[in-house]
């Protein structure tokens, strides 16, 4: 058994790769799906959509290498962690589509909830903010709204979980429903400190604790599948996020890594510590191996790469993602156009969710070019925003940010990254951080990778970008920025 599959399960895609004995890939396969948007601020997915693009794109992989079950000896998964699920037990069947993180309909709630003054409760047990982004929300939400979902909930009959849940349920045959602990954290109803279901919370968002699953290390035993042919082990499950951060070997308390896929996700290794922000950042795991807790600070950015989609779904003035650094190079330097991409509200540090995006500066000579430049930089200054709420938090001496995720390839994304932070840049020569790191946690488990120490040592520079940018001109472009940001929460 030579192998290891790592299912990724993301936003807009389903991914399926094979790693060899070296953990390098060996193929790939990947999926779209369809995004539905039945109302202004509202997302779902279509969970047989994410169940039917696992399944065919890890057929679809092991085909390419003409190999069989046999030849596999562990399965990872990683996804979307937020997205929310209910289905029936006996059944199978989803309750309703998936409320994706990105869904803003549960506003209302997280305002009321604030309003009566539970926040500070939530946020010391769980280091989560009370917003919509997370699953609690979602749940109740789900069972207030449905016809007979709280009733059957009561009765045991409904059984709540995140992606992987979910993928881990259909994968074997009902037989586990467990999710792992960087999973729970995500939920708004999971204490981070002392490791459990928080009882309270779950009654404050009447949610029945009977549909929550069992909660494992990352590394735990989540059961056998026999979807492709023969019996592999599941013995490697994390949320995208923090197996990014594994797959960057940020071992060490103060590393630092930042993905790039359809929203943005800044990670600090703070070790034995959770610490309680005070700039409005997540406390989260950011792994847990052996009953071990390792905890970070986390920013979230909703709209990173999905920048790039609205570019090219919505404007219809880019035909892939690959064009953007060209039509960016074209840009008049004398434009200073900012885009803030509020499209879902905004994420940390501001955790707006009513606003909504903007464009200013704009002129008759704003064309492609500019308007390209201006989704790839907000990337750039969503990202300062994190590092700089992330320092005053956690000061660390450690000034170096490792990068990952589709927009990571881009030169000049990277390039103006670093000239807007004024720090060094580290692209591994492994993009596929997230998949790679699950594949190891998978690995390692199974006795084929090779222990932490070990796959650290291993990690590889491709590039650095170092700040070219003058100290003014950084610091021009990001006061109006500042200044964008402002404006957008007035509107």
């Amino acid at each position: 058994m030579t192998y290891v599959l790592a299912i990724d399960q993301g936003t807009t895609s389903s991914r399926s790769i094979l790693f060899d004995a070296d953990m390098r890939v060996a193929a790939s396969s990947q999926q779209e799906f369809i995004q539905h948007f039945p109302k202004s601020g509202w997302v779902e997915h279509d969970p047989e959509d994410l169940w039917q693009t696992v399944l065919q794109t890890t057929k679809a992989a092991m085909t390419k290498l003409e190999i069989g079950a046999t030849d596999i000896a562990a399965i990872g998964i990683t996804n979307q962690r937020e997205t929310t699920i209910v289905w029936d037990k006996t059944t199978g069947q989803p309750i309703h589509n998936a409320i994706v993180w990105q869904d803003r309909r549960t506003a209302g709630v997280c305002q009321r909830l604030k309003a009566a003054g539970h926040e500070p409760m939530i946020s010391r047990k769980t280091g989560l903010l009370l917003d919509p982004y997370f699953s609690g929300t979602k749940l109740k939400w789900l069972l207030d709204n449905v016809d007979g979902a709280r009733a059957l909930a009561e009765a045991g009959e409904l059984l709540f979980g995140t992606v992987d849940c979910y993928l881990i349920w259909r994968l074997t045959a009902g037989r586990v429903h467990a999710t792992d602990a960087t999973n729970a954290a995500r939920t708004l109803l999971y204490n981070i400190r002392d490791g459990h279901w928080d009882a309270e919370i779950c009654d404050l968002l009447d949610v029945p604790m009977a549909m929550l699953p069992e909660v494992l290390d990352c590394d735990g035993d989540f059961g056998e599948t026999t979807e492709f042919g023969g019996s592999i082990e599941i013995c490697g499950v994390a949320g995208d996020q923090q197996a990014a951060t594994v797959g960057q070997a940020c071992f060490k308390p103060g590393m630092m890594k930042s993905t790039y896929g359809t929203g943005c996700f800044a990670l600090l290794n703070t070790g034995d510590q959770l610490v309680q922000s005070s700039n409005r950042l997540l406390g989260t795991i950011a792994y847990q191996f052996g009953g071990v807790t390792t905890y970070a600070l986390e920013g979230s950015i909703f709209i990173a790469g999905a920048a790039v989609q609205w570019l090219r779904d919505g404007l219809e003035i880019i035909d892939n993602a690959g064009q953007t650094q060209r039509l960016a190079q074209t840009a008049d330097d004398s434009q200073n156009v900012v885009l803030v991409p509020a499209f879902t509200g905004l994420g940390a540090p501001y955790w707006n969710a009513d606003c909504r995006g903007a464009v200013f500066g704009l002129t008759r000579g704003t064309g492609a070019g500019e308007m390209v430049r201006a989704a790839l930089e907000s990337v750039g200054y969503q990202t300062r925003d994190l590092l700089e709420a992330m320092q005053a938090d956690w000061p660390t001496d450690n000034a170096v940010l490792r990068v990952d995720g589709g927009m990571a390839a881009s030169d000049w994304a990277m390039q103006f990254l670093s000239d807007i932070l004024d720090a060094p840049v580290d692209r591994p020569t492994v993009l596929e951080t997230t998949a790679l790191g699950v594949a190891w946690i998978a690995g390692m488990t199974a006795g084929i990778y090779p222990p932490q120490d070990e796959f650290a040592d291993n990690w590889a520079l491709e590039r650095r970008f170092a700040a070219k940018m003058p100290a003014d001109l950084r610091g021009r472009k990001y006061a109006a920025w500042k200044r964008a940001i402002r404006a957008a929460q007035l509107f």
